[in-house]
């Protein structure tokens, strides 16, 4: 399969919102058929150190509202 990123870089932000949609519900439809996801030990080990460090520091970080003002501000 070819894919040509040129063509897919020159459509419009909808045509592009409805293309990562549709591999988005492919992606979906493929986990309801079984198909296995499969992480890495790497990417194991990491999920597992940032889980511990959030069950430790509940607190810490900034919330999802806290961050969109941040990246509204950088605009």
């Amino acid at each position: 399969m070819e894919i040509n990123l040129s063509q897919i870089l020159s459509l419009s932000v909808p045509e592009k919102i409805l293309l990562v949609e549709t591999i988005w519900d492919s992606i979906a439809s493929e986990k309801k058929k079984g198909s296995a996801y499969t992480l890495s030990p790497e990417q194991i080990h990491i999920l597992e150190e940032e889980m511990a460090n959030y069950s430790r520091n509940p607190d810490e970080g900034s919330s999802w509202d806290e961050i969109k003002k941040r990246i509204s501000k950088s605009k």
